[in-house]
């Protein structure tokens, strides 16, 4: 069989994205096709990787928010305070004390005292908390290796290092005011910079014309 690097376009298996590529390509005729199908399959790698946690923390008798509250104190070793859960999940400090009551009503924490200070309250983990939480990530994890695992070790590496590379951009200085302003490299100028950047990516099919900025 001719390896996976060396097939042509017209061998290679196609995707949702191949045909959704190739929808707008007439009607953007500058859209850059890899930058486009890249994006698209990210975005919806990440909805399906969403979809399945959803479903995997709910096999488990988990709501969302109350498996992201235990993920975060177990990803801080079990034990943290309040203040740091909220930094952590960006919440409000009655939205996350309302959490921690509900989860503790259910036995997966534990608030007690601060050994430090005696005016704090630490949050803890309890065993039937952690269990509930490795076995709810344990079916994303199993379906990201599942995923993954059409790839070599040395191509999941390379993987890993290309979107380093594409997020130290995002993650770092925004772009000077006014850079972004006119048409984009993939736009039709007659058409706007809003319709490069709405195609829809990742989602299903739909007609309606491009409204907003909309690529998730």
């Amino acid at each position: 069989m001719t390896p996976a690097t060396h097939r042509t376009a017209a061998d290679r298996p196609r995707d949702w994205t191949d045909g959704h590529v190739e929808r707008w390509r007439p009607v953007l005729p500058h859209l850059d096709p890899d930058v486009e199908g890249a994006v698209t399959r990210m975005s919806k790698l990440t909805r399906h990787l969403g979809r399945v946690r959803e479903q995997g923390v709910a096999d488990f008798g988990l709501q969302k928010h109350e498996f992201d509250t235990l993920h975060g104190l177990a990803g801080r070793g079990g034990r943290a305070t309040p203040s740091e859960l909220r930094g952590d999940l960006g919440l409000a400090p009655a939205s996350v004390t309302g959490r921690l009551e509900a989860l503790e009503r259910r036995g997966f924490i534990v608030r007690t005292p601060s050994s430090d200070d005696r005016r704090r309250v630490d949050v803890e983990l309890t065993e039937q908390g952690r269990l509930a939480w490795a076995r709810a990530l344990d079916v994303v994890g199993r379906e990201e290796h599942r995923l993954l695992g059409v790839l070599s070790p040395a191509e999941r590496r390379q993987l890993a290092d290309l979107l380093r590379r594409v997020l130290l951009v995002a993650e770092g200085p925004p772009p000077e005011p006014g850079s972004l302003a006119g048409p984009q490299p993939g736009a039709d100028p007659r058409l706007g910079p809003a319709a490069a950047a709405w195609t829809d990516g990742g989602a299903e099919p739909r007609t309606d014309p491009p409204t907003a900025d909309w690529h998730g």
